[in-house]
């Protein structure tokens, strides 16, 4: 596994040498038409799960979750090269091994993040106007994802690095130098979150997924937001039937 580094193409997290994409294969969705979500099961057999029945992303509703002690998210994020590619459905920066949360006794290893616009995540009928996707991986391979709601509201933020370093070519990832990020200026104060279990939100839709939806939202500036709007007006996936699942609140 030497020289390798994990990168998530169209949403699955793959192995990258310097030979390129182990199994890349090219990708026929898209957010519209007939490439778009309500097509995604049949646009590819890999595809299959994106019709079955724990989804991402579902709306949170407070009259119909419970709330328990669940334990506190804590978060090791250092800084890392910016590592940025827009990969044709979002932009994504692929972090460097060394940052990772806890959730009780589970350590999550942070592999990317990527955003979507709006939030894909709804909260009492309150949709944001972007949402951080911040994607991890445990020792045995089971993903985790805190998903960080964006609201503009600041003059510049953590993400300006981000939009000054995009990069102008598509599939190819820019890592400028001497840039440097780091994620946990994209976390806000506040770290109650909701807790269930879904589903990647692209194809390959896979399930099994544990997501952490933040109750408290990050600050953006509104050309922040709109510089990402021009390359991607609309990158969410509509809302999931919930099919019984038990949401829990942080108390």
């Amino acid at each position: 596994m030497a020289n390798l580094r994990l990168l998530s193409v169209g949403g699955i997290i793959l192995a990258v040498g310097a030979a390129g994409v182990a199994g890349e294969r090219s990708q026929h969705w898209s957010y519209d038409g007939i490439g778009g979500p309500s097509h995604w099961a049949t646009l590819d057999a890999q595809y299959i799960a994106c019709a079955a029945k724990s989804q991402s992303p579902i709306e949170i509703l407070a009259r119909d979750v419970r709330t328990t002690a669940l334990p506190a998210l804590v978060f090791h994020y250092r800084p890392a090269p910016l590592r940025i590619v827009d990969n044709g459905h979002t932009v994504q920066v692929n972090y460097d091994a060394g940052s990772w949360f806890t959730v009780g006794d589970i350590r999550y290893e942070l592999v990317q993040f990527h955003f979507h616009r709006p939030s894909e995540e709804v909260i009492d009928g309150q949709r944001f106007a972007m949402v951080a996707h911040l994607v991890h991986r445990d020792a045995q391979g089971h993903l985790a994802v805190v998903a960080v709601p964006l609201s503009p509201g600041a003059d510049d933020s953590s993400l300006k690095a981000l939009w000054e370093n995009l990069p102008e070519v598509k599939g190819e990832e820019a890592t400028p130098t001497d840039v440097m990020i780091n994620a946990a200026s994209l976390l806000p104060a506040s770290l109650g979150y909701y807790a269930y279990s879904g589903s990647l939100t692209m194809p390959p839709c896979s399930e099994g997924v544990r997501w952490m939806v933040l109750k408290t939202s990050s600050r953006v500036s509104q050309r922040e937001v709109d510089v990402f709007a021009a390359r991607y007006p609309n990158n969410a996936r509509p809302l999931q039937p919930r099919n019984g699942r038990e949401v829990l609140s942080s108390d």
